[in-house]
């Protein structure tokens, strides 16, 4: 029988620090944003409303990990939707039925959340967390809806990144080539961040295009989002799974792309660069590029847009795959 432990703020990540991310691995939504290192950095800069952590072991063994806030009666996933791509909790598949059969009747005895909906978003479409949820709904005569919340665009990747130019179809593979040669012809030089390199510098280098990019990306950054970045990127770094690329003009960064490598697989982050120093040489398409080779020559097999359905993506040779809305209700 699956039993779970309540507990209250910020102190369940000191508390669950040694046992988080063994879990997190092993999870059925094993992505960069179910580690403790992003969970705690989205929470101490950004988070809103009360934490509440429900801890799920069966006979002693850690099951589950579930991070939740509630905000005005209203349950959903630590780290909200606008900075997190991927939401679930964390359990490997074999153990989430139990586990969320225990949330729930854990959730519908308990009185001090004060909660009538649970609204859970970004859930990924290879997680069975959406019909679990359904299913317990149904069972407890509670309102459940599911939408198609958006798309994360994604990439297989083949063996060779000629084989990747060669599945495009021959329009896009000759623009991709055009403007990799303009780009040679132009000195530009990619640089990847590496263990070595002063991190803070880097995100501030980052930031800094991103904030050039579009009125939109310089509106979003305020100082809780560039705290997570900086937060995040020095342990990802320290973790071997930071993936920081500029291209550089004459020594200075114009472009970039903030991405994970985890786990086989490529997550792009968010990107950045300076439309006035980038002229006409598409150097946005030419760090992607070369992000895309990069992951094919680590031996990834995904290599994943994240959300939203820009045209970009699709001229890479993406596919969609569907994120998930839950939304339960009393």
């Amino acid at each position: 029988m699956v039993a779970i432990e309540h507990i209250k703020g910020i102190e369940a990540f000191t508390l669950l620090a040694d046992a988080w991310d063994a879990l997190a691995v092993q999870g059925m939504s094993d992505t960069p944003f179910q580690t403790l290192a992003y969970q705690r950095a989205w929470f101490t800069h950004l988070g809103m409303g009360e934490l509440h952590t429900l801890v799920a072991r069966e006979d002693g063994r850690l099951v589950g990990i579930v991070p939740l806030n509630v905000r005005d009666g209203v349950l959903v996933f630590n780290a909200s939707k606008e900075e997190t791509d991927y939401l679930d909790i964390i359990a490997a598949a074999e153990d989430a039925p139990a586990v969320w059969a225990a949330v729930f009747a854990y959730l519908l005895a308990d009185e001090t959340l004060a909660w009538h909906t649970l609204d859970l978003w970004n859930l990924p479409d290879w997680s069975p967390s959406a019909a679990i949820v359904q299913a317990l709904a149904a069972q407890h005569g509670l309102g459940a809806a599911v939408e198609r919340a958006e798309v994360c665009p994604c990439i297989p990747l083949p063996a060779t990144f000629d084989d990747y130019l060669a599945s495009l179809d021959k329009k896009q593979r000759h623009e991709i080539k055009r403007k990799l040669r303009r780009a040679a012809g132009a000195e530009a030089t990619i640089r990847v961040v590496t263990a070595e390199d002063d991190i803070q510098a880097a995100v501030d280098t980052f930031l800094t295009l991103l904030q050039k990019s579009t009125t939109e990306k310089g509106a979003w950054l305020n100082e809780g989002r560039t705290a997570v970045f900086h937060e995040v990127a020095a342990v990802a770094q320290k973790n071997g799974m930071l993936q920081l690329m500029f291209v550089e003009l004459e020594g200075e960064a114009v472009a970039a792309l903030f991405n994970f490598a985890y786990r086989g697989r490529t997550w792009v982050y968010n990107s950045g660069l300076d439309p006035e120093k980038v002229g006409r040489l598409s150097l946005g398409v030419v760090v992607s590029a070369r992000a895309i080779e990069m992951a094919i020559a680590q031996g990834h097999h995904t290599f994943d847009f994240l959300r939203g359905d820009e045209t970009y993506k699709y001229r890479f040779g993406a596919a969609d795959t569907d994120i998930q809305r839950v939304t339960i209700t009393k």
